[in-house]
């Protein structure tokens, strides 16, 4: 079980539903691409997923179980979870406190906007 997170740039939304929307929209647009081509990530959301990683470890196909225990994330390398303004990315339930806190308050830090699909509702 994951929990996700979707960070975005762009205008913050007014509300918890013009949020969710634009998530939707995002999300077809630049994760869902025909052919499975995604844009490449943004370079603020680069940027952001790069410090995600400089605190936790990205996982790779490779990684064995004891690597993977080291990081919080549920699949990687993370990057691939990125597209054009677009960042959609799982935690492993067990570790997803801490690293959605460190998350939440990254995306603030660098303007960003956080959103929870499992409630609907903008964390930042």
């Amino acid at each position: 079980m994951s929990y996700d997170l979707a960070v975005w740039e762009g205008v913050r939304p007014a509300d918890d539903a013009t949020a969710t929307t634009t998530f939707q929209d995002l999300y077809r647009k630049h994760m869902r691409r025909m052919g499975g081509q995604k844009t490449p990530p943004a370079p603020l959301i680069r940027q952001y997923v790069e410090a995600l990683v400089t605190r936790w470890p990205d996982l790779s196909p490779d990684d064995d179980e004891e690597d993977e225990d080291a990081s919080p994330w549920s699949d990687g390398p993370l990057i691939n979870n990125a597209s054009g303004p677009l960042f959609y990315f799982g935690m492993v339930f067990s570790k997803h406190q801490e690293a959605s806190s460190f998350a939440v308050d990254l995306a603030r830090t660098l303007g960003l906007i956080c959103f929870d699909p499992q409630t609907g509702r903008l964390t930042s």
